[in-house]
This record gives structure tokens, sequence and C-alpha cells, in this order.
């Protein structure tokens, strides 16, 4: 596949993503304000940026990877 295409496919799927998750309905509960309080929320978030980063940079990896390989062949 092109990389453009690749590129412009996954800006769109978080483009989509975010505008999905800024629909939900606010809904306030004791858990959240709970976690809030006690500053787990942040823990939380940052091994949900851990993971992610993680996962792009595994991607990224895979990509050179398979360029190179295309470039020999």
């Amino acid at each position: 596949m092109n990389k453009r295409f690749i590129r412009i496919l996954f800006f769109g799927m978080l483009l989509f993503s975010t505008s999905y998750v800024e629909a939900q309905q606010r809904v306030v509960n004791d858990s959240d304000s709970v976690m809030r309080s006690h500053d787990k929320i942040y823990v939380v978030m940052a091994v949900c940026v851990t993971i992610l980063v993680g996962l792009f940079m595994y991607l990224i990896r895979i990509d050179n990877k398979l360029n190179k390989i295309e470039k020999t062949h």
C-alpha cells in the first residue's frame, strides 16, 4: 500500500475516534471523583500513554524494516 494512503487512513481513524469519545455522555460517579481525589487518574493516563507510544514506535520500526526489505527486492 502507498505510505501516503496509510497515513491519511491512520489520521482519519484518529480524528474519528476523538470525535466519538467527545460524543459520549459525561457521567459523573463516585469512582471517577475518587480516582481524581487520590491522583490515580494520572497513573492510569501515564500507563495508557506509555502503551500507545510503545505501539507507535513498534509500528514505525516494522514499517522501516519492511521498507528496507522492499528496497532490496
